[in-house]
C-alpha cells in the first residue's frame, strides 16, 4: 500500500504543478548515462571516471540538484580506474539490483573490463554494494566496454562493446547467472559511413521495448569529433544469439541539433506510469566533441513512427522547458 500511495503522490504531483524542466540534467559529468524509475524516483548515474555515483530525485527537474551519493570506490590495482559507464540493472533471478560496469588499471585503457557489484536491499538507495565479480567472457576475455542487458522472454543478455581487429563492434552473450555469461556472439560491425567518422565504432548499446518489438540503440564512430551519434538494430529473427536476427537500419537515427553536438551514450527508462518510454543521453555544446567529462546528460521522450519504430527525432534546445513524465 505504501508503495502505491508513493506512486500516486508522485503522478498527482506532477499533474497538479505542471512542472518542468530543462536540459541538461547532470553537467559536467554527465557522460554515459543511465536512468531507470523505481518505487517513485528517478535514478541517474554517469561516468564519474574515479567511482560510482548515483543521484536520485522524485522529479527530473529535481536531478539537477540532488546530491549524488558515492555508492562504489576500489583500490584494487586490476579495478581501480577508468571506472566508465555504470548501469543499474534488476536481476529477478537473484532477487537483488546489480551495477554493471567497466574499470581497468591507472596507467592505461587498454585494460577495460566489465564488472558487477551486488546490492543488498531490494530499492537502490538503500543498497549497500559489495564486488561481485568480473564478468569473464568465454573464448573472447579481451577488452570489453559499455555492458547493458538486454531481455528476451525468460532469457536475458549481456550486450557490450568490444574490438575485432580494428573494427569496434557490438558482441552479446546470454547470462547464465548474474555475473557469467556464455560464448559470446558478435552482432554488428561499424561499415557504413556513418559509422566510421574518426574510428570504427559500435559502442554504448541500450535495449528499447515497444509494442512486442525489441531495438538495441546504440553509438557509433569516435567520441572525439564530428561524428557521434546513434543508430539502431532490429530483432528481426527469434534467437538473439544468431546474428542473422539482428538488421541494422541504414542510416543514423539521432545526430547533433540545436547546439547539443555528438549525442550518444543512450539509455530508456520508464515514466512513473509506465506508459512512456523516455532516452537519457549525452551531448555536447563542443564541436568537434571530446570523450571526458565535458559532456552533459539530457532527457527527453521517445515517440514513434506509424511502422512502430523509435522516433527519437532530435535533441532539443537547452532553452526547451520539458513537462515531467507522466
Amino acid at each position: 500500500m505504501l508503495k502505491v500511495f508513493v506512486f500516486l503522490f508522485v503522478l498527482a504531483s506532477h499533474v497538479l504543478s505542471g512542472v518542468g524542466f530543462t536540459n541538461p540534467v547532470k553537467n559536467p559529468n554527465g557522460s554515459d548515462p543511465f536512468m531507470v524509475f523505481h518505487e517513485g524516483f528517478y535514478y541517474l548515474t554517469t561516468t564519474t571516471w574515479t567511482n560510482i555515483q548515483i543521484t536520485r530525485a522524485t522529479t527530473i527537474a529535481g536531478l539537477k540538484t540532488a546530491t549524488p551519493k558515492v555508492v562504489w570506490t576500489d583500490s584494487t590495482a586490476s579495478r581501480c580506474c577508468n571506472v566508465w559507464a555504470p548501469e543499474i540493472h534488476w536481476k529477478a533471478a537473484e532477487g537483488a539490483w546489480f551495477i554493471y560496469y567497466v574499470a581497468g588499471t591507472s596507467d592505461t585503457f587498454d585494460n577495460q573490463r566489465i564488472h558487477a557489484l551486488r546490492g543488498s536491499a531490494n530499492t537502490i538507495w538503500d543498497s549497500t554494494w559489495s564486488y561481485a565479480s568480473r564478468i569473464v567472457i568465454p573464448t573472447r576475455d579481451v577488452w570489453s566496454i559499455d555492458p547493458t542487458v538486454l531481455i528476451n522472454g525468460a532469457n536475458e543478455y549481456l550486450v557490450y562493446s568490444s574490438f575485432d581487429g580494428a573494427n569496434q563492434c557490438l558482441f552479446i552473450a546470454e547470462f547464465t547467472s548474474a555475473t557469467t555469461v556464455g560464448n559470446p556472439v558478435k552482432i554488428s560491425t561499424p561499415t557504413n559511413a556513418w559509422e566510421t567518422i574518426g574510428a570504427n565504432v559500435n559502442e554504448g548499446p541500450a535495449a528499447l521495448y515497444h509494442g512486442g518489438s525489441t531495438w538495441i540503440i546504440f553509438s557509433a564512430s569516435n567520441c572525439a569529433g564530428t561524428g557521434y551519434e546513434l543508430g539502431q538494430l532490429t530483432l528481426t529473427g527469434t534467437n538473439p544469439l544468431s546474428a542473422s536476427s539482428w538488421t541494422k537500419y541504414v542510416n543514423p537515427i539521432f545526430t547533433s541539433a540545436n547546439g547539443n553536438n555528438e549525442p550518444g551514450h543512450d539509455g530508456f527508462f520508464l515514466s512513473p506510469s509506465g506508459n512512456q518510454i523516455w532516452i537519457v543521453f549525452h551531448a555536447s555544446t563542443a564541436s568537434p566533441g571530446l570523450c571526458d567529462g565535458s559532456r552533459y546528460t539530457m532527457v527527453q521522450q521517445v515517440e514513434w513512427h506509424s511502422d512502430g519504430s523509435p522516433l527519437l527525432g532530435s535533441p532539443r534546445a537547452l532553452t526547451d522547458s520539458i513537462a515531467e513524465p507522466v
